[in-house]
């Protein structure tokens, strides 16, 4: 039996490398020469150099497409549709693709390789997505892993968002990474404050773009960002809202709440927060604000792994038992949700269990 694992696992290891060459080789030795990608029948035209990928071809000439994942085919978002050009669909796309995507041409864009011309469709919203050149003017260890990253806006000045969404991240080349890679965060910050965003981050081990933000980057340095992207936003109902996050998934919710803050949304509101311990909470005192200012607002944090001198006497388990335990019929209930993959899944199952129906069930998830 081991002889088997040790030897699937060197199958894994040969391939794994064998990839990687044929990735090399194609950098350096394929030459597709200049191809023309035209956009939504041809409200843009693009010259560009052939060989590089849709996604990143497409931002190097300042059309940005949504990509949580920076470009690694886990998200799923990046979607176009190829009408022209691009070659067959790929074994990385079919798991996010719909059978009517597929016979639409839809596209992961990280994973098409601009060889020929290309003809595509993305929705007119992706326009008005820009490039923004910042400095960061705050860096602040909200955790032990998780630390926020206070933006100022340089040029453009300012930034229009719905509260929820989310833009990318750009680290630039160094030691722990041979090229520029972007990584999508959520805005934490209210949207009323244009000129600067806060963004809520955790440290990922041997993570490309935590490593550099958590140890290399510096108060003064310039950060290039993109977007907004998303539609994980505040719907406009009169249903009592949940909202369930875990670890940096709190960020989306706090511009979420301070939007209802400001525009004096009165609506009943219970936000579940799920952490490890008491050391992983935090915008504690932020909350504690906005719940002042919300009538009907209700805060429950949730400790799936108390210490003993945490000296809890609070919600324990994981985050969705303390819903179970508080929500009997959801049905007209409205769910906010951001954090793991896991956690949005087993919330999704138990509210739709609980009378949510699956439309009134938003989420972003971690990829």
């Amino acid at each position: 039996m081991v002889t088997l694992v040790l030897g699937l696992l060197s199958l894994s290891g040969l391939c794994a490398f064998l990839a990687l060459l044929l990735e090399a080789a194609h950098a350096v030795f394929a030459d597709y020469g200049p191809c023309r990608i035209s956009i939504n029948g041809g409200a843009k035209e693009l010259s560009v150099k052939g060989g590089g990928r849709l996604l990143g071809t497409l931002m190097d000439h300042g059309v940005f497409i949504p990509s949580a994942c920076g470009g690694r085919g886990s998200c799923g978002l990046c979607k176009v549709r190829v009408l022209e050009g691009g070659g067959p669909l790929l074994p990385t796309e079919t798991p996010y693709m719909s059978a009517q995507e597929v016979a639409d041409g839809t596209r992961l864009s990280c994973q098409v390789r601009v060889r020929t011309d290309l003809v595509i469709q993305i929705p007119e919203a992706f326009f008005l997505i820009r490039e923004f050149r910042t400095r960061v003017i705050g860096l602040k260890p909200l955790t032990p892993f998780i630390k926020e990253v206070h933006l100022k806006l340089l040029d453009p000045p300012e930034i229009v968002f719905k509260p929820g969404q989310f833009i990318q991240f750009q680290v630039p080349e160094y030691e722990g990474s041979p090229e520029p890679v972007y990584r999508a965060y959520s805005i934490a910050s209210p949207a009323r404050l244009k000129n600067e965003i806060k963004l809520v981050i955790t440290r990922v081990e041997r993570g490309v773009a935590t490593t550099y933000i958590h140890t290399l980057l510096k108060e003064g340095d310039e950060v290039r960002i993109n977007g907004p992207y998303g539609d994980f936003y505040l719907r406009h109902s009169d249903r009592e809202m949940i909202m369930i996050g875990t670890g940096s998934g709190l960020a989306p919710l706090m511009s979420i709440l301070h939007q209802m803050a400001d525009e004096k949304i009165d609506r009943p509101c219970t936000l579940y927060f799920g952490v490890k311990s008491r050391q992983d909470l935090f915008y504690q005192e932020e909350i504690h604000e906005l719940s002042a200012k919300l009538s009907r607002f209700r805060y429950v944090p949730v400790l799936s792994q108390p210490l003993p001198e945490d000296r809890w006497d609070g919600e324990t388990g994981f985050v969705t038992d303390a819903v179970a335990r508080d929500v009997s019929d959801g049905s007209r209930m409205e769910a906010y949700l951001c954090g793991n993959p896991l956690m949005i899944n087993a919330a999704t199952k138990l509210l739709m269990e609980r009378g949510v129906t699956e439309d009134r069930i938003f989420f972003d998830k971690f990829s």
